[in-house]
């Protein structure tokens, strides 16, 4: 007994220990969340959500509607609190009756409420079902509002969807049951290691609400990103010139211009040896050279359109035709980098320029006709406070970026990798798209409000022309030959908004591949995954919908299908050239100098 009763005094005495300590950790900790949250700098209105005319607009139609259809809006509100009522009297009658069983729910599953206390614990199912009967109620009557422009509806509908999602109960610590069972199994360290998580988060991003989704100290661009072998053979102020060192005795003689969107660094195609589309295309027999670009930060205010054509593309296609000897290049863009290829092909068209003998495009958008998901941050209550805070500040930050793309995707990319560090206490995984994904630049002010009005909004491009270098362009200027790869999933450049503007381009000869998955996992899809597969159709006259029902599927990456349509435009075999064998200086080793500056916030 005397024994026993040893064990347990030291059992309280390390108990009381480890409370103490988490006492003082928390104490710190405090201390570092308020100095953290006093660093956050004030975000203007107009970046933070949709203007007040949308909110009159919404509440305008309802009112409209409760005046000219007053059955209408009775009946669905009765609707909604009879399922509620039911519900709650369900529960007490099986509770009164020693029942913990909770009532049956029909509803599909969702994988927010993937504890199975969720369906059997009566309290958790109970706030399970009274959230969805509610969010089912709220998106009901939205949509089902009369007197809305359709843009308007979908706007209304999408900021609808951001308020359900956010006040889920699993967004709370007292309503959901793993963070709970977490805190009690770990005698609370976990709920203390989430709020270490979030300190350290808002340390990170200078106050800033933002999940860091990947663990950092993982990776390192140059070591084990972006590792590939290669070297800087030119560098301006707007970008460094990579030409990769070759894997093969022999390569194409059309060497290969591959320009990366801005908005991300450039090693999203060379991110860790077995999923590099960087080094598999080496592999394959190429002379490659990729732009990284330069991170901009306030002395480039003034940088628009026009500088990215002429110092950016244009140069760099004229320093790979210098180096390699060559007159004619191919040359692939990928979204946003693919916009504006298109745009300076249509440019060289005019100026009877013929360098280029291809292009491949990756998940570009040049009609912006349909602007997909991301069009419900497009209008002007957003783009004028975008244009404001550029010309106050000179650039349009990664930061406002970033957090409409996570919007996007709220559930995936905020709620749930926010309950896994906060809550749960969890370390970030070490994911090298996640740490790529967070690695974002910022743009030029000038820049960014030109491509928002001009190409988003106005979509110039595929309609009246767009202004650039002192002229004005159309898709139908781009007459090369060219290969597009759309992305099925993708919800940032629609795949059928992709397809429409490969269809306005004025190419007699175009080649369409759809890809499985999204705007990133559909095109770093290499071959020795056999993950997604990729349908093809010959036949681009026809309806993104036709072309979508007469498409053949094909198993597998589309890598090496599009590498033999690239073969027949790259020449015939030569010995492989090496960075530096033309007599150009090599001034850095890849990744190079630009890729390591990040962004501000």
């Amino acid at each position: 007994m005397t024994g026993d009763g040893e064990v347990k005094t030291r059992e309280k005495q390390q108990d009381l220990e480890k409370l103490n300590t988490n006492i003082v950790k928390i104490e710190e900790l405090s201390s570092r969340l308020a100095a953290a949250l006093a660093q956050k700098k004030p975000i203007p209105q107009s970046l933070q959500g949709p203007g007040q005319e949308l909110f009159m607009k919404a509440a305008s139609a309802y009112m409209a509607e409760m005046m000219n259809n007053p059955a209408r809006i009775i009946e669905h509100q009765i609707g909604h609190w009879g399922k509620t009522l039911k519900h709650y009297v369900e529960a007490q009658h099986r509770l009164g009756q020693g029942d913990l069983t909770p009532p049956p729910d029909d509803r599909p599953k969702d994988r927010r409420f993937s504890n199975e206390l969720w369906d059997t614990n009566p309290y958790f199912n109970f706030l399970k079902q009274q959230y969805m009967m509610n969010a089912e109620a709220i998106e009901s009557s939205v949509s089902g509002l009369e007197g809305l422009e359709e843009r308007d509806r979908k706007r209304v509908g999408y900021f609808t969807r951001q308020i359900i999602d956010m006040m889920a109960p699993t967004n709370f610590l007292a309503t959901n049951p793993d963070a709970l069972q977490r805190a009690l199994e770990t005698d609370g360290e976990s709920l203390v290691q989430g709020l270490e998580n979030l300190v350290r988060d808002l340390e990170d991003h200078h106050g800033e609400p933002v999940v860091n989704l990947v663990d950092k100290s993982a990776f390192k661009v140059g070591e084990n990103l972006g590792a590939s072998e290669g070297s800087v053979v030119y560098r301006n102020r707007m970008f460094e010139l990579i030409q990769y060192a070759p894997r093969t005795e022999e390569v194409h003689k059309t060497p290969l211009l591959l320009f990366p969107p801005w908005i991300n660094k450039f090693y999203i195609l060379d991110l860790r040896e077995h999923n590099s589309l960087i080094k598999w295309i080496v592999e394959q027999g190429y002379t490659v050279f990729v732009v990284s670009w330069v991170n901009p930060n306030a002395a480039y205010a003034d940088v628009g359109m026009d500088e990215y054509v002429e110092e950016g593309f244009l140069t760099a296609i004229d320093q790979v035709k210098q180096i390699t000897g060559e007159p004619k290049i191919n040359v692939i863009g990928y979204c946003i980098a693919g916009t504006t290829l298109s745009i300076t092909l249509a440019l060289m068209k005019q100026r009877g320029d013929a360098s280029v003998k291809s292009a491949t495009f990756f998940t570009t958008l040049t009609d912006f006709s349909d602007q997909g998901e991301v069009g419900v941050f497009l209008d002007d209550d957003f783009v004028d406070g975008i244009e404001a805070e550029a010309k106050r500040t000179g650039i349009m930050s990664s930061l406002y970026m970033s957090r409409t793309f996570s919007y996007l995707r709220s559930n995936d990319l905020i709620y749930q990798p926010a309950i896994r560090s906060y809550m749960l206490g969890q370390t970030p995984p070490a994911f090298d798209l996640l740490y790529w994904n967070g690695d974002a630049t910022d743009l030029p002010g000038k820049m960014a409000v030109e491509y928002l009005r001009g190409l988003c909004q106005r979509d110039e491009l595929a309609t009246t022309g767009f202004p650039i270098c002192g002229t004005k362009v159309q898709l139908a200027d781009v007459d090369v030959p060219l290969c597009a790869i759309g992305c099925e999933t993708d919800h940032i450049a629609a795949w059928d908004a992709s397809y429409n503007g490969i269809r306005k381009m004025g190419s007699q000869n175009k080649t369409f591949i759809l890809s499985q998955s999204g705007h990133i996992a559909g095109i770093v899809n290499p071959p020795s995954k056999k993950k997604y597969g990729h349908y093809t159709n010959k036949d681009l006259t026809l309806s993104p919908q036709e072309w979508r029902a007469g498409a053949t599927f094909h198993e597998g990456s589309w890598w090496p299908r599009w590498e033999k349509w690239l073969s027949q435009k790259s020449g015939k075999m030569i010995p492989a050239r090496t960075p530096g064998d033309s007599g150009r200086e090599i001034l850095a080793p890849a990744p190079g100098t630009y890729v390591a500056s990040r962004a501000t916030l």
